[in-house]
């Protein structure tokens, strides 16, 4: 089994621990503290958009989970799912679809043709502009594992989303070595209409950068090196700054650790995920990245961080937000790190000029807690520029903790959201949003797209953001 399959083992335990309990929930009461910070949330609409069978490559529908697969124009809401080829060899063996969601409810636009990706495809959109999808079809005979691929950006009328397709191929420093396993990260200027592409050379790990110009030009802008092999990235692009935060992913460096977790999993796979990076470019027409800074670390626990979201404010600071573990797993916090709390933290970090000028914890895990205890999590800004988030975890609903998902706005100063649970009949465990990174416009209308408790379900649903005393 490929490494990656392994991942997905690792995030689905972690995202989907008490998926299990399904319960409708009171967020339709408004919390006093929430008032104060001047908005609560409805649940206008919880549906089905399609079934996912599995495609045993490794990447399943939220692989992509730096970039966006939802984005939003006005009331149309546009999405990229992957659909499993029947008997087509492993492992590029899926294709894109593109859905699109009107007042109707959901159409299927178009698909591939061929079943050629291993991954899904993020989305990106210009506000009253094109729809686009970041495409990484394999360029080698279906069966071949690890092949090269050729990265492309899909362009879509969305006057005429099943018509014609216009194919972009984005510049790229020289030197390339693209695989099925691109650890791409996409984003969107929607204002300015620009696109940013990032692609991981397989063999060096350099994350290679193409940009798109508001006329239309590619230009390849050089790549960016990590202390360490580094995935998954969030991509940001605004007022032509340019953001990246992503996670170490490399093999277990230490080596009685190694053993450890062998004779307890019997698991020859074992990438860990312990060194949060983040570099950018004040002007990317301009100016080359500047060179990573560690955000975060738990390398001397054994821990696990799990980066999650990132916005740019209009100052050009990054806002990051993330998960962090201290101790991975429990056998090795008790031999190396005995009485020592297994907490997860729900971590909000802002970045101005490369350095940071604000850290909070947002929420904790703790041992007999009767507040909020996080698993995943996204920002949303909503049409007046405040960052809300939304998480999923457990809290106490009816004097009984169960999962669920919460949102909440964060305060200015110190202070922590209030986090208020959403009614959902059916609550994610992992879930991409409509951000302003795939160039949806900052919106009061949060729309949601993943996985629940009714796997192997795709859920939509939308939520209002709304201002106290409306």
């Amino acid at each position: 089994m490929n490494y990656c399959l392994k991942i997905v083992n690792i995030v689905c335990a972690a995202f989907y621990f008490n998926c299990c309990l399904s319960t409708v929930s009171n967020a339709g009461t408004e919390d006093s503290q929430q008032h104060e910070q001047g908005h609560h949330y409805t649940v206008e609409i919880e549906e089905i958009v399609t079934r996912y069978t599995p495609a045993n490559n490794g990447a399943g529908p939220m692989w992509c989970y730096g970039s966006t697969v939802i984005a939003r124009q006005g009331k149309d809401v546009y999405l990229s799912t992957i659909e499993t080829g029947k008997d087509v060899p492993l492992l590029c063996n899926t294709r894109w679809q593109l859905w699109h969601r009107t007042s109707d409810g959901w159409r299927l636009e178009q698909s591939e043709k061929a079943y050629r990706q291993r991954e899904p495809c993020p989305i990106a959109v210009f506000q009253e502009g094109p729809v686009f999808l970041s495409a990484n079809p394999s360029t080698k005979p279906a069966g071949v594992q690890y092949g090269q691929c050729k990265p492309l950006v899909l362009e879509f009328d969305r006057e005429n989303l099943s018509g014609k397709v216009t194919t972009h191929t984005p510049a790229w420093a020289d030197g390339t070595y693209f695989t099925d396993h691109s650890y791409r990260g996409f984003a969107a200027d929607g204002v300015n209409g620009e696109l940013l592409l990032l692609n991981i050379n397989a063999k060096t790990s350099e994350q290679f950068v193409s940009y798109r110009d508001s006329n239309g030009r590619w230009h390849q802008k050089g790549t960016i090196e990590f202390p360490i092999r580094s995935c998954y990235p969030q991509v940001s692009l605004r007022d032509g700054s340019a953001h990246v935060m992503a996670i170490g992913d490399i093999v277990e460096p230490v080596e009685e650790w190694r053993k450890l977790k062998f004779e307890k999993t019997n698991r020859k796979w074992d990438y860990v995920f312990r060194r949060l990076f983040y570099t950018y470019t004040d002007n990317i027409r301009t100016t080359g990245f500047a060179e990573p800074v560690e955000i975060d670390t738990v390398e001397e626990t054994g821990g696990y961080i799990r980066n999650l979201d990132m916005h740019i404010d209009a100052t050009g600071a990054a806002h990051l937000l993330y998960t962090k573990q201290p101790h991975q797993y429990a056998f090795i916090r008790d031999k190396y790190f005995p009485g020592q709390d297994m907490t997860i933290n729900l971590e909000y970090v802002v970045v101005k000029n490369g350095k940071v000028v604000s850290e909070r914890t947002l929420a904790q895990s703790l041992k007999d807690s009767t507040g909020f205890e996080p698993s995943f999590a996204r920002f949303h800004i909503s049409s007046d520029g405040k960052i809300h988030v939304i998480a999923a975890g457990t809290g106490i609903d009816k004097g009984k903790r169960t999962f669920g998902n919460y949102v909440g706005r964060i305060p200015a100063g110190k202070g922590k959201p209030v986090f208020e649970r959403i009614g959902l009949k059916h609550p994610f465990g992992s879930f991409f949003t409509n951000t302003p990174r795939g160039g949806s416009k900052p919106s009061d209308v949060i729309d949601l797209f993943g996985i629940a408790d009714d796997n192997p379900n795709l859920r939509y649903a939308r939520i209002r953001v709304v201002p106290s005393g409306e």
